[in-house]
């Protein structure tokens, strides 16, 4: 696979961390920039690791693969942006220090890297450098995670409640597109 498309997906792929990570940045009163790049960090090697992790997989596991992956990103995704939803209509005013939570990173890394895991055994059959896959999937969601996380903090200041019920409907979302994309009800 050549630079150009190799590009062009990895700005595809790293579209779901992007919406996540304004989710995030609408939390923040003000940027905390070393939360900013954690959440970075956190989207960026997970969304490199997963291609590399289903490249290592192969043919062997593709099937097994393929026939869960959806259940595991709308499930994760469904349960975080629920989440919010509530938080929006349930939350009192919030002056507590932010609080850097790692579980919570964790679950929404995989969540928006499930289907690099899935690009990343289309590899195996593809003549594809893998490093140089990964490397780039994984630089374009750390920096596109970052940018998200600054938009999400720009719109949130002003309108928190409202920004966070809209980014828990988005993961919500997106958690069911990835789920009727992979059961064939929807064709993106």
């Amino acid at each position: 696979m050549s630079f150009i498309p190799l590009l062009l997906l990895a700005v595809g792929l790293a579209m779901d961390a992007f919406a996540v990570a304004v989710c995030k940045g609408l939390k923040m009163k003000r940027i905390d920039l070393k939360y900013a790049f954690l959440i970075a960090g956190f989207f960026g090697v997970f969304q490199a690791v997963m291609p590399l992790l289903g490249w290592l997989l192969g043919k062997q596991f593709q099937s097994y693969i393929t026939s869960f992956d959806h259940w595991i990103a709308f499930i994760l995704l469904a349960f975080i942006g629920g989440q919010m939803i509530w938080e929006a209509f349930h939350s009192e005013p919030d002056d507590k220090p932010l609080t850097y939570d790692l579980k919570e990173l964790s679950m929404l890394a995989v969540a928006t890297s499930i289907d690099a895991l899935a690009v990343g055994v289309t590899f195996a059959f593809l003549d594809t450098d893998i490093w140089q896959a990964v490397l780039l999937i994984g630089v374009v969601t750390f920096i596109l995670s970052l940018l998200g996380v600054r938009v999400g903090n720009r719109f949130g200041v002003k309108y928190k409640s409202r920004a966070e019920l809209f980014g828990g409907v988005i993961l919500v979302l997106i958690g069911c597109k990835i789920l009727l994309e992979h059961l064939g009800i929807l064709n993106f």
